[in-house]
């Protein structure tokens, strides 16, 4: 009976471990499931959000495309710090518009101003697009001027690595340009570009500012002092001829800078208030005299040429091309206000007819 019983424990023992291993397996295949799908819920990847861009409009690029003629180099990167709107010059192209279905001819250029923006006052460098109607170039020339020249200096667009060439707007960028009839053009500089680098905008590479940067400094200087030269013969007669020069007259001490009228001024007494003013040494006064009569000589050989010049173009001129100067007209368009841009509204210097 006892070994009976024994074996019966034994059994009951057995089958007991047998449950429990059993019981554990269970849990340890439950446990592994659950950590299974804690490790899947962890893992799983959130799904990517939508982006939504707005499409670009048609002329959006325009006025970065016109060349900033007349822009210091430094001041370059400033002007597009910011992403200025001209919808008003896109505008301008839509039915109903001012320029539409003209022949635009447009070029850019900046005007340093202190305007408001985020809570103080800035000197921005404002872009501003002109706009010539007309039916052929309005000029082929780029004058040349600054305080410290003593004449403007005319020269042909092309000296200056400039031209008219036609702005394709964004729908038309696929097709091939020489069967489009375009009827906008842009002033655009065609330095030679790196290939290396890619331009922030149409208008101007990175490119162009380091070559021209490798070029002497007083041909780096002609570019912040030019603009287009536009010749209005019709006009031109109208107006009084300027009687006066800018003198630039050389001296060990400082240089003198004056102007001088040779209809209202009478150089001695002119010369002797200089010299008053301690602005001429006493000693340099024949030498200021004679280089006073030189530059009026040059100006008035100048005034002289010019009215020739304007006399034989009138003479053969076409009516046809005569019309085309009475007919022609300039818009100047400043950026429209957006809260990411400094306000330009009050310090715009508008034009007849802008």
């Amino acid at each position: 009976m006892r070994k009976g019983g024994k074996r019966k424990s034994t059994s009951q023992k057995q089958e007991t471990e047998v449950k429990a291993s059993s019981s554990s397996q269970e849990n340890q295949k439950e446990n592994h499931k659950l950590t299974s799908q804690a490790k899947r819920a962890k893992t799983s990847k959130p799904q990517p959000q939508l982006e939504y861009f707005e499409d670009k409009r048609n002329l959006e690029d325009l006025w970065k495309a016109a060349f900033p003629v007349g822009t210091e180099w430094d001041q370059l990167d400033s002007v597009y710090q910011f992403n200025w709107n001209f919808l008003n010059l896109e505008e301008a192209f839509e039915e109903g518009g001012r320029l539409y279905g003209k022949k635009v001819y447009l070029f850019g250029c900046t005007e340093p101003q202190l305007v408001p923006y985020k809570g103080e006052n800035k000197v921005i460098c404002i872009p501003v697009v002109v706009a010539v109607v007309s039916p052929f170039p309005p000029s082929d020339k780029i004058g040349i001027n600054s305080v410290q020249r003593e004449a403007e200096e005319i020269v042909p667009m092309k000296q200056m690595k400039m031209d008219w060439v036609p702005y394709i707007p964004l729908e038309n960028r696929d097709s091939q340009v020489d069967r489009l009839q375009s009827q906008m053009f842009i002033l655009s500089c065609t330095q030679r570009r790196p290939t290396k680098t890619a331009p922030p905008s149409p208008g101007l590479s990175i490119g162009i500012r380091v070559a021209l940067k490798q070029r002497k400094i007083d041909r780096l200087k002609k570019y912040e002092y030019c603009l287009p030269y536009f010749y209005q013969p019709l006009k031109e007669d109208e107006l009084e001829q300027s009687t006066e020069v800018q003198i630039i007259f050389p001296a060990a001490q400082k240089p003198v800078f004056c102007e001088f009228d040779w209809e209202l001024d009478e150089l001695d007494e002119f010369t002797d208030q200089l010299i008053e003013a301690d602005e001429l040494d006493k000693d340099k006064k024949d030498a200021f005299k004679e280089f006073v009569k030189e530059r009026v000589r040059e100006a008035k050989k100048a005034n002289r040429q010019a009215r020739e010049a304007r006399k034989k173009a009138l003479e053969e001129m076409s009516e046809e091309t005569k019309a085309a100067f009475v007919n022609m007209r300039f818009y100047k368009f400043y950026p429209v206000p957006t809260p990411d841009t400094p306000d330009v509204s009050n310090v715009k210097v508008l034009w007849e007819g802008s």
